[in-house]
């Protein structure tokens, strides 16, 4: 689990994400697509098309951190908004990242 601190909010990129990206694109998407600094401490969660792969994007505030999950069965739970961004706390992360059938 990320230690988050208090006052990091969770963000859940709505959609598919390309999985190819790294950080620095990643980085990118949230600049352009979802509107938001990167590098603010805020948390960010893409998921890939077939929903079995998970990236999380974190800076910390000394550095960009890219984390990545990938289900051996199951799919991760996601809102069905097509675009945008989703605010969750960390509980509900944690809950998502465990994935479902």
């Amino acid at each position: 689990m990320i230690p988050l601190p208090a006052g990091c909010r969770v963000w859940i990129a709505t959609g598919h994400t390309d999985m190819r990206r790294g950080m620095q694109g990643l980085a990118l998407q949230v600049q352009e697509q979802l509107q938001r600094d990167p590098h603010a401490g805020d948390l960010y969660i893409f998921r890939g098309r077939r929903g079995d792969l998970a990236k999380i994007l974190w800076h910390d505030g000394l550095g960009l951190s890219l984390y990545a999950k990938r289900l051996d069965r199951g799919k991760f739970i996601w809102p069905s908004a097509s675009a945008g961004a989703v605010s969750i706390s960390a509980a509900q992360m944690a809950y998502m990242l465990e994935g479902i059938d």
